[in-house]
């Protein structure tokens, strides 16, 4: 079959990566892609946000599946204008309706959608220009440290953390007041700080079951030992020793079985990933939030542990047929290593030409922000390349990839030299 895979980081780097290696698979474009995915399939230039133009793409090169990769597009609605448009209806698309990707494009919506389902998640209550002032009274009720979200997409970015009571009510005003986050902190939700350590859990959906796929945990702050600011993640590995058997059980009947089953009872028919982004918290799990996509740094180790044909579980999600789907999953750690732009996520340089060595064996380069110039491969984002390997050990696997990231070169090369610091 032909498929169409719509982003450019190294999370689409690394499903197509993966759908390469189908028996199914005739032809691979992607929208846009980067200097990695144009070795394995054609690169395209497409708007993700031009669904009509994706459209018409689709019918002249017979494309039978589009794989969303960002958020972006599925909380625009594009799987609802495949659905509403009769040439493109009979189309596969991996990712949720626009009601579905509300999980992740509202917060205040997943919360809420957490409340009526009873599943576990902090306290919380959402403020936008018209009650502010008792956004920084109920600012006062709480405890440090303090947790602001932005309710919209915000790129990874929308949460912060505050200290203290005068730096939470400054961010506050700055989010609601000032448009710190444009749009997306029109609304703020504020919740209760849970102490605990987090991970990621992510299914697949085709709208009557699911399949839970590999658990990873990211790394989200710029600085060693978790400091600075948030960024879109420093890098990942999975699986994750603190999320053993008790633990995911209480997480499967507790939260995936209870958010799917919710999502059915609402009648919105999810085919696509569910990302739960979770803490453990005294052994008890609860969401901090849901992404209605594949997490960027977390695929780049996710996904090399899935040895099927990740084409056949893409078909049974879009057939509804997943319950005959058995996942086979490589028992083996992997380690990504996200290398970035120095300055990311504040200011940074593009179009740093880059020298990439050939990977090593068990190792794999994802490319993330990069762009082909005059042949020559540059950085074109402030994470620009997820160096993964393959070990026995989450240590030797941390090991093969610092190795690895050692021989790419560039100049403004930045990257975290503790990732799995808290898993020992």
């Amino acid at each position: 079959m032909n498929v169409l895979l719509l982003g450019s980081g190294g999370r689409e780097h690394a499903i197509a990566w993966k759908i390469v290696q189908s028996k199914k698979l005739s032809a691979l474009f992607i929208a846009p892609g980067n200097a990695g995915t144009c070795e394995l399939g054609q690169n395209i230039t497409l708007q993700l946000n031009d669904f009509p133009a994706i459209g018409s793409f689709v019918l002249s090169h017979d494309i039978e599946m589009v794989i969303v990769g960002p958020e972006a597009p599925l909380v625009e609605g594009i799987h609802d204008y495949f659905l509403s448009t009769p040439e493109l209806s009979k189309i596969k698309v991996i990712g949720p309706v626009k009601q579905g990707a509300l999980l992740e494009g509202s917060k205040d919506y997943a919360k809420a959608f957490m409340l009526r389902h009873a599943i576990p998640t902090a306290a919380y209550k959402t403020f936008n220009k018209e009650n502010f002032n008792e956004g920084t009274a109920f600012l006062e009720s709480l405890k440090p440290p303090y947790v602001l979200k932005a309710d919209g997409l915000a790129a990874g970015k929308g949460v912060v953390i505050c200290p203290t009571i005068q730096e939470a009510q400054q961010e506050l005003a700055d989010m609601i007041q000032h448009a710190k986050f444009g749009n997306a902190s029109a609304k703020v939700v504020i919740e209760e700080f849970l102490n605990g350590i987090e991970c990621s859990v992510f299914a697949v959906s085709d709208g009557k079951s699911y399949k839970l796929l590999p658990v990873a945990k990211d790394y989200k702050r710029i600085g060693e030992g978790d400091t600075g600011p948030n960024t879109g993640g420093m890098g990942s590995v999975s699986p994750v020793p603190f999320a053993d058997e008790i633990f995911m059980k209480k997480v499967e009947a507790r939260i995936v079985k209870p958010t799917v089953d919710g999502l059915i009872s609402e009648g919105i028919e999810y085919k696509g990933f569910i990302f739960f982004g979770l803490i453990k918290v005294d052994g008890e799990p609860f969401v901090i939030e849901y992404n209605a996509r594949m997490g960027d740094p977390e695929t780049e180790s996710v996904f090399p542990r899935i040895k099927n044909d990740i084409l056949d579980v893409f078909d049974a999600i879009a057939n509804q047929t997943l319950d005959r789907i058995e996942l086979d999953i490589d028992p083996r750690f992997v380690a990504s290593v996200m290398l970035v732009s120095n300055g990311y996520p504040d200011v940074y340089e593009k179009g740093i030409q880059m020298n990439i060595a050939e990977a090593p064996k068990d190792t794999l380069f994802f490319h993330a922000g990069t762009k082909i110039v005059n042949n020559n491969v540059v950085t074109d984002g402030g994470r620009v390349l997820s160096v993964t390997s393959f070990a026995d050990t989450m240590d030797e696997a941390l090991e093969k990839s610092y190795l690895a990231a050692k021989s790419i070169d560039f100049t403004t090369k930045h990257y975290r030299s503790d990732i799995g610091f808290d898993l020992h």
